[in-house]
């Protein structure tokens, strides 16, 4: 493959776009990068995947100059790279397209493309030599963008790729991609592997770090897999499985997909009836929200982020009074005059995992055993009100960590030196050992390894199957398809349908997810 690429390449000397030998980074006494060594080969799509703190960020900021290594060697192109800054690596040909895009709202994608780039012809005829190279581009890659909309009127998928052709405007022939599927619709999704095909087509080199597994076996040529710092495995992706490359990141084996199984679902135990929030900016977040979810089924709730789903999980959590409609609990029904309140719903079975483990579900200056009882002081086993037991709280914490597989498993560790996957943990432990009626659980597995994602998985399936309704919250698709029994579809605060896990498919869903209504979208039989 890489003799290949070589006569590709006119018999450049050296196959690899990138070549990486014996990188170590260290923050204090963390060695986030151990002896690293990776060749990247030209024109191909190489994979970087690895749990959470595996050191694939911090490897990719050292080869897009945001951290300096404390040793080893960087080649771009077969020749020695030393980066002090990303304006180096730009220099290099090295471009990254981040999670979270770097651009300014109000500018249009043309100025928002030749920010910090104009050059000194005067800006008028910068922009001028500007959109001619960019039409260019536009038309050599697939990369549609009107340059002089608005940013923030544009489509997430519209953006990222005015992303790229940031990146690539400054020269970039070596492009690093940062998750860069995590907001965009299965359509976006499909899209954006076209433009990464046709970039590879033309000799672009690029890094795609995902976690997501299902994407590395479709769109890339190699894939590397890191663990705790070190780079523990790297094959062409045709020699390799999801299951392969799931043992490797967690160093076991993992179930990469619950197998879903259809369950009788019990009486409505949730009555959501024309639903609305207004958020503090005016703005109508949630509009005539109206289900039922019943005992004993999981309904997903299918969205891109910000679209009204976390106003739902915090009308029902009782954090958030509706401004309009109701929604009803037992005999209890709930309005705008009348206030839920986090307690009362307790009170009557309902758990709430919220979307922001750290800012909504955990007092980061706690210790774990006060955190695991947030919510729940009134347990009578562990006190009531100031008169709290802290030796049968701390005992009760290690119970509970030790059932979730929360490690370090000390209950008087501070909230926040547990790793995010385990904060997570903390959460759902805490939620799920009140047995609720009623479950409400925003992005379960956000920033979570592979291996506590099975293990979130395998719970929320059993608390389903024990007759609990689950209402589930997440950005990720593949996750609301292995889930769930029913699944809901917002767009914009309204909600385009609900479509049986059965009947479901990727394209119908991307398609409601985009605002098309379930009665339009459901003749894509794809």
């Amino acid at each position: 493959m890489n003799a290949d690429i070589s006569k590709q390449n006119g018999g450049s000397k050296s196959p690899f776009a990138v070549e990486i030998k014996n990188i170590n980074k260290s923050f204090g006494s963390v060695h986030a990068n151990h002896e690293i060594s990776l060749n990247v080969s030209l024109g191909t799509i190489h994979g970087i995947i690895g749990e959470n703190g595996a050191g694939k960020s911090t490897l990719m900021s050292i080869l897009y100059g945001f951290y300096k290594p404390d040793s080893g060697e960087i080649k771009v192109h077969g020749k020695a790279a030393y980066f002090k800054q990303p304006l180096d690596a730009l220099k290099l040909g090295i471009g990254m397209v981040h999670q979270h895009f770097m651009l300014v709202p109000n500018f249009t994608a043309l100025e928002n493309i030749v920010l910090g780039a104009e050059g000194k012809t005067g800006l008028n005829k910068g922009l001028q030599n500007a959109r001619k190279k960019l039409e260019e581009l536009k038309q050599a890659y697939g990369l549609e963008v009107e340059l002089d909309s608005v940013t923030e009127d544009l489509p997430v998928g519209i953006q990222q790729r005015i992303e790229i052709l940031k990146a690539l405007y400054r020269g970039a022939r070596v492009l690093i991609l940062d998750e860069p599927t995590g907001v965009l619709t299965p359509q976006e999704t499909d899209q954006l592997f076209e433009i990464l095909l046709a970039l590879k087509s033309e000799g672009v080199t690029i890094l795609l770090i995902t976690h997501k597994l299902h994407e590395v076996m479709a769109i890339t040529d190699e894939v590397s897999v890191m663990r705790q710092g070190k780079m523990v495995g790297n094959t062409l992706t045709k020699h390799t499985t999801p299951e392969m490359l799931a043992e490797q990141m967690v160093g076991r084996s993992v179930l990469v997909n619950t197998k879903y199984e259809l369950q009788s679902i019990g009486k409505v135990v949730l009555s959501v009836n024309k639903l609305g929030v207004v958020d503090k900016r005016g703005f109508d977040s949630l509009k005539n929200a109206t289900f039922d979810l019943h005992a004993g089924e999981i309904l997903g709730v299918a969205g891109i982020a910000g679209n009204g789903q976390s106003e739902l999980l915090s009308v029902l959590s009782g954090i958030t009074l509706p401004n309009a409609g109701s929604f009803k609990i037992e005999e209890y029904l709930f309005d705008a005059k009348k206030n839920p309140s986090p307690r009362l719903m307790r009170e009557l079975g309902v758990s709430h995992v919220p979307e922001d483990r750290q800012a909504e579900g955990l007092v980061l200056q706690f210790q774990a055993f006060e955190s695991v009882i947030l919510g729940y002081e009134n347990n009578q086993k562990l006190g009531s009100g100031f008169l709290t037991k802290p030796d049968n709280i701390q005992e009760y914490c290690s119970q509970l960590q030790e059932s979730f597989d929360v490690r370090p498993q000390n209950p008087r560790l501070y909230s926040s030196q547990f790793s995010g996957g385990n904060q997570q943990k903390l959460v759902l432990s805490r939620e799920i050992s009140s047995v609720p009626k009623i479950l409400l659980v925003g992005q379960p597995t956000r920033g979570v390894d592979i291996g506590a994602i099975e293990f979130i998985h395998e719970t929320l399936i059993n608390m389903r199957n024990s007759g609990c309704a689950i209402l589930l919250v997440s950005v990720e698709l593949e996750e609301i398809l292995t889930l769930s029994d029913r699944i809901l579809v917002i767009n914009s605060g309204e909600i385009m349908g609900i479509v049986p896990r059965i009947t479901a498919t990727k394209s119908m869903l991307g398609k409601m997810m985009a605002g098309i209504p379930f009665e339009d979208a459901k003749e894509d039989k794809k």
